[in-house]
């Protein structure tokens, strides 16, 4: 994948986390891209502190698409996926994840607040301990300042 069609994907999952924003929901989005690179199969915002845009997106690609096909798949979020959806992505069979910004750039944003109490365990190290594998590109610097603009006022 080219840094360009990372930036405008990363750039699409940012404007489904404003949309979740919009809703009152906790501004993080996801997408599901094909093999191809560039065709979005799925979209999905945040829902709620249980139900984060890249478990559901990763449930819903699972029931939808043959394993084999999402091996070819790339996750793209606006942040680093925690612990419980890499380890939902894992389990999805999405060969590949693309993040904007670092988990710890998150907890920088959210510091304790209640409703995002963040988990020191890089993505990396989840699907490291996997069967299979599952690639991961990010995070992109050149993009965290736009990614982590919709939740710099959210969290406070």
């Amino acid at each position: 994948m080219s840094e360009a069609q990372a930036a405008t994907l990363l750039r699409r999952a940012n404007a489904v986390a404003q949309r979740a924003k919009d809703m009152g929901r906790h501004p993080f989005g996801a997408l599901l891209v094909a093999p191809d690179g560039e065709t979005v199969l799925a979209e999905q915002g945040n829902i709620d502190t249980v139900n984060h845009a890249e478990s559901t997106l990763a449930r819903t690609a699972a029931a939808n698409y043959p394993g084999a096909y999402l091996a070819q798949c790339t996750l793209v979020t606006t942040f680093e996926p925690c612990a419980m959806c890499a380890g939902t992505i894992y389990w999805a069979g999405i060969g590949r994840v693309l993040y904007g910004a670092e988990e710890t750039a998150l907890l920088a944003l959210t510091g304790d607040h209640p409703d995002n109490p963040t988990l020191a365990l890089p993505c990396r190290t989840v699907f490291a301990s996997g069967q299979r594998p599952t690639e991961v590109l990010g995070p992109v610097p050149a993009l965290q300042d736009e990614i982590t603009a919709l939740h710099r006022d959210f969290w406070r």
